[in-house]
């Protein structure tokens, strides 16, 4: 299944994707209907019995409004670890976004005032659709409802201000992610697919990998934080981004304004984001 969440005026609606038109699930959200023990039967209703809307209006909200947490990770591709200079880890690199972060796939991204070094990175995200605690092997499969896109967009100057990232990473609405969640059994790979991800800068391809290639498959991600926290329905794991973000070319290219940014996975779909100057 394809499933999004869309804007109606002032509401949300949660829909999956049939052809040239969304269906309405009945929520107001996928954060909600995940929540729901039998979503994958609620996400299934008949197109003939709800309403529907065109897809080619649709107005893209962040696939889930109000996670109670995002977990993003740090340094998970070989390549963009090298271009980083640093080692390989032997644990995830972990740090968390906030609700008031996130934006929809196709909103525009305000470059703040304060950065002179705003950079992209493109991201699968997985997307939690179980409640679920140390969990592992079967368990950590079965709490993946499905993935997202995610262009994790970073202050990089504030962000190396300490060796803590967070300050970097949670500027607000800055963070575009959506425009779908695609369940597993619809993409090679399964819980662990295998899909190009891509960014691509006012059409020169910036970033171009494969989540094959992740240190810390989406399982190992769900088994090792839940380990720690709760994961809970709706919640995000992004997974880390790879080699060709702007602060790691010589020179060093960052988004000042005007820009149009592309960030895509295969099979589930892209975010495009025009950088706003402010």
């Amino acid at each position: 299944m394809k499933l999004a969440t869309i804007r109606l005026g002032e509401a949300t609606r949660a829909v999956r994707a049939e052809q040239d038109v969304l269906v309405d699930l009945g929520y107001a959200d996928l954060g909600r209907l995940f929540a729901e023990d039998d979503w994958r039967t609620k996400a299934g209703i008949p197109a003939g019995e709800a309403a529907t809307y065109p897809a080619a209006d649709a107005d893209f909200a962040p696939v889930v409004p109000a996670p109670s947490k995002v977990v993003c990770v740090g340094h998970n591709y070989t390549n963009h670890i090298k271009e980083m200079g640093r080692d390989l880890p032997s644990h995830p690199t972990l740090f968390p976004k906030f609700a008031d972060t996130l934006c929809g796939a196709h909103d525009p991204v305000e470059k703040p005032a304060e950065t002179a070094a705003l950079d992209w990175e493109v991201e699968l995200v997985v997307v939690i659709g179980r409640q679920v605690r140390r969990a592992s092997g079967a368990e950590a499969e079965a709490a993946i409802a499905g993935f997202t896109v995610m262009n994790d967009v970073s202050v990089r100057d504030w962000q190396f201000r300490t060796v803590e990232w967070t300050q970097g990473k949670i500027w607000d609405s800055s963070t575009p992610v959506g425009p779908y969640v695609v369940t597993p059994d619809e993409l090679p790979g399964g819980t662990r697919p295998t899909l190009e991800v891509k960014t691509v800068l006012d059409g020169v391809v910036m970033q171009q990998d494969n989540t094959g290639t992740l240190l810390f498959d989406p399982v190992a991600l769900v088994e090792y934080i839940s380990t720690i926290i709760t994961l809970r329905p709706g919640d995000l794991i992004a997974t880390g981004t790879p080699a060709g973000v702007g602060h790691a070319r010589d020179p060093k290219v960052y988004l000042v304004g005007g820009e149009t940014v592309e960030t895509s996975v295969e099979g589930i779909g892209s975010c495009v984001n025009v950088i706003v100057k402010v």
